[in-house]
Formats: structure tokens, C-alpha cells, sequence
């Protein structure tokens, strides 16, 4: 995915290298032939219609097919559309995953405005311009489709007449023993505040301190490097405090206290420690001491990749899950979070204990920095692959509002989430909101509140 993304970036700024080009001279006969007022006129307009119509970063075309494949297990369904109801040819059975399969297509409004689709209450939305196979999430909505009562209506879209259901039965994985796996502080609020909240036996393990891109606490008059430092205890604070808001005590959480942006580089050479960029520490021991037990790493606190696996294989072998939750190794790109999932793979492999299943999450994309796309409290449709991922299962517990409101909370008690907002980003959302309807969360200014605050959490499901 790394080379295509890369293939399409050089296509984007490229094109946008032309554009500019053409606009430049444009600009200059506007202010030759016309009149010279024109040009700045011109410019601001021209700046306007980029913030609120072309600021999103797509790296694929919205009129390319998303690619599943799912699993042998999995029901496919023949559906069909009549009279914006949906039909489905046979039973879902026990299944409580549900993903439609069918294709959208804007209309002209929706090359201006987002394109919503409505199943029953809750809306998914998707590309400006989408022309292509897309998955809806209805999950939840069970009771509905069964009796036929099921309306599907797209907004600045329209949606084919026939469709596949693919259904999914899962066991629910909360009354399993649980280990939630975050590269950093936050991640498991964003990807499985809502599942660990409610289940019977889960651990917490953060990875990294998280203490790089400290710029915000120099205005308490530190200089970089103390920023840094500040904000690691912060964020290490965060991972063994926050979870307690979904019932998880401080004695189920674990900091490992590795650097963030250095595990790749640690999994490169796996016996030499990588310090901090920023902070300048060298010794993971300084966040460990309210861990609940002894680990390896302890020993001499030298932030290796030989001590990473080594910890990860001790937690296994205390906690033993059934489940280990972790970041999805082809789908979120963010380099600590793939190494996250190679360190787990690797520590398996010398481990004592086997889990049955993994649970797979993404909180960031390869293509679409908006995905989940639309407001905050809506359903989490299927993301972008454009390439195809494997045959893995998929989990999609749904969020009470309750549950949602205290998701939205957990994150506000994160640090990193509290920064205020630079000017141009407010500037954009206004315009957005003015031009292309967009809304973003009350709970907070950060993206990651409209983006992980959802009727529905996503897991794929890799069974052992």
C-alpha cells in the first residue's frame, strides 16, 4: 500500500503543480486585460473554494471500487432495494455483523456537498464525487431487517437497486479475557473505549511515553527537551489513569515506557537502545513505577527491541488472553503502530500462552485522513481498500449513547487531545461549515472526536 500511496501522492502534486501553473497565468491575464483589483479578489476566492472543496486528502480516485473478501464462514445474501426498503433473500441467522455491499453514486450535489446514506436513523457518509463499490455498516439494525422495516435513502447520492449482505457471527468478545495493545496513550480509548468499558477481564499495555511534538507546553517557559519530558509523564499518566472512567483499575494497566517514533528503528536493531528524540531520556524506568508487576525490561531499563519482546511475552504469560486487541498491521500505516504488531507477533512466537483470536483496529488510514467519514455519533462504515486486505473476519459492537457520551469524555481527559486548534485549521472548518454543511463534535475541537465517537467500534477478526 506504502508504494501505491506513494505513486498516487506524485500524481497529486503534480497535478496540483499544473493547476497552479494554469491558475498563475490565468491570474496574470485577469490582471492585464481586465482589471489588476481582480487578482487579489481573485486569490481569496480561489483560497476559499480550496479550504472548503479540495482540502481533504484522498490518495485514490472516489471513483475507485473498495476490495473486501470475507471470510469462508461469512453469509453472502443476495439484497435488493424496493421502495427505499431493504429485502434480503434468505436469514442472517445469529449474525450481529452486517455489511452491505452495493454502489454509490453521487449526484451534483454531491461532488459539492458530503454524500450521506441513511439506514434507518443513523448515516454514513462518503466521498465528494463517489462512483463505486462502498460497505455499509448495519450492524445493529438486525431487528429491523428482519421484519422488513429497514429503509436505506441516499442524500446527494443514489444507491443501486441490488446489493450482497455479508453477515458475520461472532462470540462477544467482552466476555472474553482481554489485553488491549496501545502503541500510545489514547489509542485504546479511540479504538475500544466502548468494548473494554464493558468487559468482564481486560489488561492495558501502552507502548510508548508519547512524548514527542511537545511545542504546546513550551508556553509554560520549558525549553524543548523539558516539554518533552513533561509531556511523556503526561501522556504515561493518561494510559494508567484514563482507563479507570471505563472501569478498568490502575492495576490492570501497564507503561512500558519505550519512545515514541523509535520502535521501527529499535526493530531494525534489535539490541541497540533508541533514547528519546526530544526529551533526551535514555531509561524507560522513569515512568514504570506504578506498573502492578516486575518486567524484563526492569532490569536495566534500556529501551531495546530484545526488552519490548521480552515484556510483551512476560504480559502475555501473566495476563494469558483469550484476545489481544492490536493495530491492524495492513491498514493503519502510523510506523509505531505497525511495529506495535510485529513486537506482539514476535513475542507470541516465544510465548508459553496462545490467544485464540486477535481483534485488529485502525485509528489512521493509508488513503483517507477523514475516514470515518461524516459527523460524530454516526456509524462507522467500512473504510477505504483499494487494494485488496486479507480474508479476516469483522467484529462491529455497537455504542449506546451513554456509552458514546463517555467514550467523547475518556478522550477529553487525554492531554494530547487538549491542544487548541491552530488558526488555519479553524479558519477551514468555519468555511466548511458555511459551504460544504460540515459539523464537527461539541466534546472537542481535536478530529479524533468526531472521527472515534460512533454508534458502532470496528474489529477485524484474526483467529489463530
Amino acid at each position: 500500500m506504502t508504494a501505491r500511496k506513494q505513486q498516487l501522492l506524485k500524481r497529486h502534486r503534480r497535478h496540483k503543480r499544473l493547476f497552479l501553473l494554469v491558475a498563475l497565468a490565468a491570474l496574470l491575464l485577469l490582471g492585464l486585460l481586465v482589471a489588476g483589483w481582480l487578482v487579489p479578489l481573485a486569490l481569496l476566492l480561489g483560497w476559499v473554494a480550496h479550504e472548503a472543496w479540495f482540502a481533504d486528502h484522498l490518495f485514490y480516485r472516489p471513483q475507485d471500487d473498495y476490495r473486501y473478501a470475507f471470510p469462508a464462514d461469512a453469509l453472502a445474501l443476495p439484497a435488493r432495494l424496493e421502495e427505499g426498503r431493504l429485502r434480503v433473500e434468505g436469514e442472517i441467522g445469529a449474525a450481529e455483523t452486517l455489511i452491505l455491499e452495493l454502489r454509490v453514486t453521487a449526484g451534483w450535489l454531491g461532488r459539492l456537498l458530503d454524500p450521506q446514506v441513511w439506514i434507518g436513523d443513523d448515516r454514513q457518509d462518503f466521498e465528494r464525487g463517489v462512483d463505486g463499490r462502498r460497505y455499509l455498516n448495519l450492524s445493529g439494525q438486525q431487528e429491523a431487517l428482519r421484519t422488513g422495516r429497514l429503509r436505506l435513502r441516499g442524500r446527494f447520492c443514489t444507491l443501486a437497486g441490488t446489493a450482497t449482505l455479508h453477515a458475520l457471527a461472532n462470540p462477544d468478545y467482552a466476555e472474553r479475557r482481554l489485553l488491549v495493545v496501545a502503541p500510545h496513550a489514547d489509542d485504546a480509548e479511540l479504538a475500544a473505549f466502548g468494548l473494554y468499558s464493558r468487559a468482564r477481564d481486560v489488561a492495558i499495555v501502552t507502548l510508548t511515553q508519547g512524548e514527542i511534538e511537545a511545542g504546546h507546553y513550551r508556553r509554560l517557559g520549558l525549553d524543548p527537551a523539558a516539554a518533552a519530558r513533561l509531556k511523556g509523564r503526561l501522556r504515561s499518566w493518561d494510559s494508567l489513569a484514563v482507563p479507570l472512567w471505563g472501569g478498568v483499575p490502575q492495576n490492570r494497566c501497564v507503561q512500558l515506557g519505550y519512545y515514541c517514533l523509535q520502535l521501527p528503528a529499535m526493530a531494525g536493531e534489535p539490541q541497540r537502545p533508541f533514547g528519546s528524540r526530544e526529551s533526551g531520556e535514555t531509561d524507560i524506568r522513569s515512568v514504570r513505577r506504578h506498573n502492578p508487576l516486575s518486567l524484563p525490561g526492569d532490569a536495566d531499563g534500556a529501551p531495546t527491541w530484545l526488552n519490548l519482546i521480552a515484556d510483551l511475552r512476560a504480559l502475555l504469560e501473566h495476563v494469558r488472553p483469550e484476545v489481544v486487541v492490536v493495530p491492524h498491521p495492513e491498514l493503519d500505516p502510523h510506523a509505531d503502530h505497525v511495529a506495535a504488531t510485529r513486537a506482539l507477533s514476535e513475542a507470541l512466537a516465544g510465548s508459553a500462552w496462545r490467544p485464540e483470536a486477535l481483534l485488529l483496529y485502525a485509528n489512521h488510514l493509508h488513503d483517507n485522513d477523514r475516514w470515518p467519514m461524516g459527523p460524530a455519533g454516526e456509524g462507522i462504515a467500512l473504510p477505504p481498500a483499494i487494494e485488496p486486505l486479507p480474508a479476516d473476519g469483522l467484529w462491529s459492537p455497537t455504542l449506546d449513547a451513554g456509552t458514546r457520551l463517555d467514550k467523547a469524555m475518556a478522550l477529553a481527559m487525554q492531554h494530547d487531545l487538549q491542544a487548541p486548534l491552530p488558526l488555519k485549521k479553524r479558519l477551514r472548518r468555519l468555511i466548511q461549515q458555511a459551504l460544504a454543511g460540515r459539523r464537527w463534535s461539541a466534546t472537542g475541537d481535536d478530529e479524533f472526536f468526531r472521527k472515534a465517537v460512533r454508534r458502532h467500534e470496528l474489529f477485524w477478526v484474526r483467529r489463530l
